[in-house]
């Protein structure tokens, strides 16, 4: 989509509006972290075995299981999903896989299988028919506010529904479960018009008290055999693949989210005057850019912003390939570059807005033309901050942490912390043609 010139500001005129602005200079760093991924080759076995934990004694020989999966950029989910398919196919059972991603895809049939292409799932790469579907059936309501529960139709008519998603701490609200299983039923299997109800009623209701209770509505109204939940670490590789059975949804959901909480990736530092982000997708968070790692929330009704990071600025560089086009959460930055807007799927974008009714969150921020108007743009808006003082971190986005370019005052503190790594030393900025000539940080390895 070509951008309207209209809406990019120019270099020149950045440069002239802000005057003579000293630029830090950048050197990396690293996080050093433990961590101890399941291997590789033994995932789609693990997958396999969470699959094997959960109770199918009341599904039919040979019968249809309705295996959900969702938008969310996971690690190894191919190989997972292909693990649960794998094993239901050798016990007999008859598995085909199901979008359970709300209205994400731009609320369509195909948007919605094409974003599971795009996260490597297809018929080929999982080994069963992938069914997507808009269509969705009341299967009960709720007992004190009377709220609609719907479900994909094509799940309903199964005999045996599964679904597969990583548990980690939500973006928008704080609650004994977030995302996760529950969410998934809730909210991905509900498809557009599930998703834009919950959404409505979770404005006074809250999703925290929400969640809960319609999952435990649909566990009692549909044939949920479990599900497999997958939490990843600090690096974002897999940590723990686990069959959870019906009746610990919410117990044992509950007790995998306090796990993601300490190992989700986290900023190096919490005390930053501009971070710039490379890219902002729904394959790395559902806002784009995580909240709970940004520390801001803008657009979400009725829930506090995180204690931490405090940032002054973001400036956003550009949207994933994966997200095609929707760049929800873009409104936490103060600045983003042309390319975000040339990128933009503005219909895609803006369902995605009405259904979660976050609006706010898609406010386009101020368009400028490179990277130096958006770093010097950054700069200048913060107050007196001389280069040796200003601490700016860039980052890949806000799944890939390990690696970030740091300023000089940064780097100076990485010096004294054992978590951190000095893997090369401050440097002058480079452009090329306005644009940051060093590579994005997770690439420098």
């Amino acid at each position: 989509m070509d951008t309207d010139s209209r809406l990019v500001v120019p270099e020149e005129t950045v440069l002239e509006a802000c005057g003579d602005v000293d630029l830090p200079r950048m050197g990396l760093v690293e996080q050093v972290r433990e961590t101890d991924p399941i291997p590789a080759d033994a995932l789609e076995g693990r997958a396999g075995a969470a699959v094997e934990s959960l109770p199918f004694g009341d599904v039919p020989d040979g019968g249809e299981v309705a295996v959900g999966v969702g938008s969310r950029g996971i690690a190894n989910l191919p190989t997972v999903v292909a693990g649960v398919v794998r094993r239901l196919d050798e016990l007999g059972y008859d598995p085909f896989v199901f979008p359970a991603m709300g209205s994400h895809g731009g609320a369509t049939a195909e948007g919605q299988r094409e974003m599971l292409a795009s996260l490597g799932v297809t018929e080929e790469s999982v080994g069963c028919p992938v069914r997507s579907s808009m269509d969705v059936v009341e299967v009960g309501r709720t007992d004190e506010r009377d709220v609609p529960v719907v479900a994909a139709a094509d799940a309903v008519a199964a005999d045996a529904i599964l679904p597969v998603n990583r548990v980690k701490p939500h973006t928008d609200f704080d609650g004994t479960v977030e995302s996760g299983l529950s969410k998934m039923l809730v909210i991905g299997m509900g498809k557009q018009r599930g998703a834009k109800t919950a959404h409505e009623w979770a404005v006074d209701w809250s999703f925290r008290n929400m969640i809960p209770e319609i999952t435990e509505r649909l566990l009692a109204e549909l044939p949920v055999v479990g599900g497999v939940a997958v939490v990843e670490d600090q690096r974002d590789d897999t940590a723990i693949v686990e069959g959870v059975p019906p009746e610990g949804f919410l117990d044992r959901e509950a007790d995998l989210l306090e796990t993601a909480y300490e190992t989700m990736p986290k900023l190096p530092f919490d005390d930053l005057d501009v971070l710039v982000v490379d890219r902002q997708g729904k394959d790395v968070s559902g806002q784009g850019m995580d909240t709970n790692v940004i520390g801001r929330r803008p657009f979400a009704i009725n829930e506090p912003e995180p204690d931490n990071p405090s940032i002054k600025r973001i400036y956003t560089r550009g949207l994933t390939e994966t997200t095609h086009g929707n760049a929800m959460g873009m409104g936490s930055a103060d600045f983003v570059h042309a390319d975000v807007a040339a990128d933009l799927d503005s219909s895609t974008t803006l369902i995605n807005a009405i259904t979660a009714s976050t609006t706010r969150g898609v406010r386009l921020p101020p368009v400028v033309e490179t990277d130096r108007a958006g770093l010097v743009a950054s700069l200048s808006t913060l107050g007196v901050v001389g280069p040796d003082d200003a601490r700016v971190l860039r980052v890949t986005d806000t799944m890939r942490l390990d690696r970030c370019y740091a300023s000089t005052a940064l780097v100076e503190k990485a010096r004294e912390r054992s978590d951190l790594r000095v893997v090369a030393d401050p440097e002058p900025v480079a452009f090329s043609d306005g644009e940051f000539a060093a590579p994005t940080p997770h690439e420098t390895d």
